[in-house]
């Protein structure tokens, strides 16, 4: 382990988990639930704490401890703005450009919608995470990625209370310390919360409104049965009226329709080692989350309290091991910050994530199975939004459909949910990035 680039007790497990580590919740199994939810991150999570305020019988199966997977993992960027956006941050949206103006803006003030939901449903439920509505920026890339944000710009505030702003080059330094970017877009209606601080309190809302919460529970097969179904786990048979996967970036091959789907990537995270409150928060004068515009893109922010770096990115798409990642992640965030020369990284980590082919997350039924999946790298918002949506449907109180419902669900030919082509289209991201750079200096 390089000395010159490792803390002394650096770990590979999410900064995160120092303030709320994974947990390990094992009620027994019942032999039949109201509803039975596969998955116990955001989109889980807040489906049974929806059911159970209702008087719905919930029980929550988690294939690990509660907190293992990418709920607990993100970069705790909050925001609705990913809508369709694809692989290019400042871009008209391949979405836009196949559905046509007027749709985008309805996905959009979906997204907006999600936010306010989980801004709500922190206030409601007195979540401690750390929440603040402190905005985004994100920085152009390239001349050509600044010009492509006039519009962006326009599009986000006619479809939400977004906020959203230009700044150029020369104003850049009032939201960072850097003169990488070529200007950028701040956008107001955005947020950050404590990721795993996050999930646990939603973890102890669940407890208390005596929602059955079963880690290290496989689900392994679902079956129709009668007016309701059969799902076969690693811990014996329950039988539910009604059935919710919300595995998104970890959906297996005992839900084969939905994995053909998605398209399983990876991403990955380093934190630095703690420095003086006055020379980090420097970096990020207004505290904002920030993101560039790349396609193989970066996204960081300052740690709770102000005195540690935490910086991710698409070192690469596949899951592996996070010390190999993290040089990559250490000259993308000097590039950024040459200023960090020799400051060491304490943690780095990975996570999974799931895309689509469309670049929307989606909601619906298929054999009478909810589902709620594609975050696309961006599910604090949208994960809590769909996995409410989703228990408003069953419990059949939604005032309207949510934007996201029984979306056009494709896959490719071929496709069976294990993504060879990763690295292929990784490199070719990559390549296209550093020439696009190369152009612009």
């Amino acid at each position: 382990m390089d000395a010159k680039l490792f803390t002394e007790d650096f770990k590979i497990t999410p900064y995160w988990w120092e303030a709320a580590p994974p947990r390990k919740i094992n009620d027994p199994l019942p032999e039949t639930a109201d509803v039975v939810i596969v998955g116990g991150g955001y989109a889980g999570l807040s489906t049974a704490l929806e059911l159970a305020r209702n008087g719905t019988k919930a029980v929550v199966l988690e294939a690990e401890d509660f907190g293992h997977g990418a709920s607990s993992r993100n970069g705790g960027g909050v925001s609705g703005t990913n809508v369709g956006k694809g692989p290019t941050a400042g871009a008209i949206s391949p979405v836009e450009k196949a559905l046509g103006k007027q749709r985008m803006q309805e996905l959009l003030a979906g997204g907006a919608e999600a936010l306010s939901n989980l801004e709500a449903m922190i206030e409601r439920e007195k979540l401690e995470c750390h929440w603040v509505r402190c905005g985004r920026f994100v920085g152009a890339y390239t001349p050509a990625h600044f010009d492509t944000m006039v519009e962006k710009v326009a599009s986000l505030n006619a479809a939400g209370d977004y906020g959203a702003a230009l700044l150029t080059k020369d104003e850049q330094r009032r939201e960072i310390a850097t003169d990488f970017y070529f200007g950028g877009m701040t956008i107001e209606g955005s947020g950050s919360v404590h990721p795993a601080m996050l999930q646990m309190a939603l973890l102890d809302r669940c407890i208390e409104q005596g929602v059955t919460l079963c880690a290290h529970t496989t689900m392994q097969a679902i079956s129709a049965e009668g007016d309701g179904h059969l799902v076969a786990t690693s811990a014996g048979i329950i039988k539910a009226r009604e059935v919710v996967v919300g595995t998104n970036g970890y959906t297996g091959k005992a839900t084969g329709w939905l994995r053909r789907r998605l398209i399983p990537a990876a991403s990955y995270m380093i934190a630095t080692e703690e420095r003086g409150e006055d020379e980090i928060k420097a970096l990020i004068p207004n505290t904002r989350t920030m993101a560039d515009s790349k396609r193989v893109l970066n996204y960081y922010r300052l740690a709770p309290g102000g005195r540690r770096v935490l910086f991710g990115g698409r070192a690469r798409l596949a899951l592996g091991d996070p010390r190999e990642c993290a040089p990559i992640l250490y000259r993308q965030m000097l590039d950024v910050w040459p200023q960090l020369e020799g400051i060491k990284v304490s943690h780095c980590w990975t996570g999974g994530i799931a895309f689509t082919f469309d670049f929307l997350p989606h909601m619906g039924r298929h054999n009478g199975v909810h589902f709620m999946a594609g975050c696309n790298g961006a599910g604090v918002a949208m994960m809590t939004y769909l996995g409410t949506q989703t228990a408003l449907k069953i419990l059949d109180k939604a005032n309207r459909p949510c934007p996201f419902d029984e979306l056009p669900f494709n896959s490719r030919p071929g496709y069976t949910g294990h993504p060879w082509f990763l690295p292929i289209v990784s490199g070719y991201y990559a390549l296209r990035d550093r020439m696009d750079r190369a152009r612009a200096a």
